[in-house]
């Protein structure tokens, strides 16, 4: 019998199960796409901004991951792949931009001098002193980055370091996200019996790396959005789904035109608020899990400058947390949470500057009330603040992201096993939500969820 197969979500995660799905099942298999947008590809959204093809969502992979060159290639896409300048961003602290700190991890330093000019004298010797102080560690223990980093480095080693690296991933803090997620290498250390934070750290940095880091794709990812479609074979329904039900033959999904659709399988590729929602009769224990994973709201401005304006040569600008307030001590606040120079970090693309800034963290309403308007007129303000730039942009795009951002707390790890195990075996997850936040994982996820239900479904 013909196998059918429902997705639902039509981000990179329902993408990639499809496409995986395709792959396993055969030409003859149906496969259902479920999606209201206007375009599918959640996240992976190109915009043409100053004539120039640029990626107003995610923008980037960490290019030593595999799962991303290795699914280019099975596209025929591997030409596509470029990697970043190798220019490093910058951090804006306390009113000036500072050097980003090397050897650090995830921003929590190796040797006290790779924070020199970013915190004071007294964080200095405290981080020096660090070995001497005793370690209190359980194995296995995962407490926010914060938690552990603000009591053995200090306060200011946390806002001004390590916040502006996880903002810029999570669009959270390092008082909300776990160390296990954010940083398992450092985790593993403590683990092992690293006798300081300071031991723990130098025990995980990785070895350095040869080539970019990051990766990108020419064109923008709107052509591995354009392939997976194309190779996956879908049929798109641009509606939501609004309930999954049990049916005799598999599973009954109800959309918010009171259609039905039957499938023997399905993934759910949506956010976790979603997915509690839909799954609350079927899989109660998961809905739970899901309800208690929380998520951040972002938005994004792309600016088109003109070609020649006075950008530095970095990649960007990090900002540490606190600088929104900076009214508070008398200087100009940032309201931005990162600045992306993207024709510095990926080259020149026509006679434009491109620029990125994103706005809102975990725990604040910037990316619902502030309007359009509002959010250009801070993005000047933020240019003229960081880099003393006041040139009017040719071209702009304001793109939203609202509740886009999954938060990896303290203990997100199990909650996840928690979550996965209360499946049945024909419905599975993805999303940024599950094994990490960055394109590569969720390519991992989707690929995990496509093998769990072509193996159920031999099983059977």
């Amino acid at each position: 019998m013909t196998a059918s197969y429902c997705v639902v979500g039509g981000g990179v995660s329902g993408l990639v199960a499809a496409y995986r799905l395709r792959v396993a099942a055969g030409p003859d298999a149906s496969i259902t796409l479920f999606d209201p947008a206007d375009r599918l590809g959640g996240v992976l959204r190109t915009e043409r901004v100053g004539g120039q093809p640029m990626d107003v969502g995610a923008e980037a992979f960490v290019a030593r991951r595999p799962e991303v060159p290795a699914l280019l290639a099975e596209l025929g896409l591997a030409g596509r792949q470029i990697g970043a300048t190798g220019v490093r961003p910058l951090i804006y602290s306390q009113g000036r931009l500072h050097q980003m700190p090397a050897g650090t991890l995830q921003g929590i330093p190796a040797q006290p001098t790779a924070l020199a000019g970013l915190v004071d004298e007294a964080t200095m010797a405290r981080i020096r002193d660090e070995p001497a102080r005793p370690l209190s560690w359980r194995p296995g223990a995962d407490p926010a980055v914060a938690d552990l980093v603000g009591d053995r480095f200090g306060e200011q080693v946390v806002a001004r370091s390590v916040d502006p690296l996880l903002a810029g991933v999570y669009a959270g803090s390092a008082a909300s996200i776990g160390l296990r997620s954010a940083i398992p290498a450092l985790a593993v250390a403590l683990d092992r019996g690293a006798r300081s934070l300071t031991d723990a750290v130098r025990d995980a940095l990785p070895p350095p790396v040869t080539g970019s880091v990051f990766g990108a794709i020419d064109g923008g990812y709107a052509v591995l959005v354009d392939a997976l479609v194309r190779q996956a074979g879908i049929r798109w329904v641009q509606v939501t789904v609004e309930r999954v039900d049990r049916s005799p033959r598999g599973w009954q999904l109800t959309d918010d035109e009171g259609a039905r659709h039957h499938a023997d399988a399905v993934v759910l590729a949506v956010p976790a608020p979603r997915l509690a929602r839909l799954v609350g009769d079927v899989a109660p224990r998961t809905a739970a899990a899901a309800r208690r994973i929380a998520v951040a709201s972002t938005a994004l401005v792309a600016l088109a400058l003109p070609g020649g304006t006075p950008i530095p040569p970095q990649s960007g600008v990090l900002v540490a947390s606190g600088e929104q307030h900076a009214r508070e001590e008398r200087r100009i606040p940032l309201r931005a949470k990162a600045i992306t120079l993207s024709t510095r970090k990926w080259g020149q693309r026509g006679n434009v500057e491109l620029v990125r800034l994103s706005y809102g963290r975990f725990g604040d309403d910037l990316a619902r009330s502030a309007g359009d308007e509002e959010l250009l007129t801070w993005a000047g303000q933020d240019l003229a603040t960081a880099f003393g730039v006041n040139t009017q942009p040719v071209d702009c795009h304001v793109q939203r992201w609202i509740d886009a951002m999954p938060q990896y707390g303290p203990g997100h790890t199990a909650l996840v096993a928690e979550l996965r195990a209360g499946l049945p075996p024909d419905l599975a997850v993805a999303g940024a939500y599950l094994d990490g936040i960055g394109v590569p994982a969720c390519v991992s996820s989707a690929t995990k969820a496509a093998a769990s239900l072509v193996t159920s479904r031999v099983a059977r």
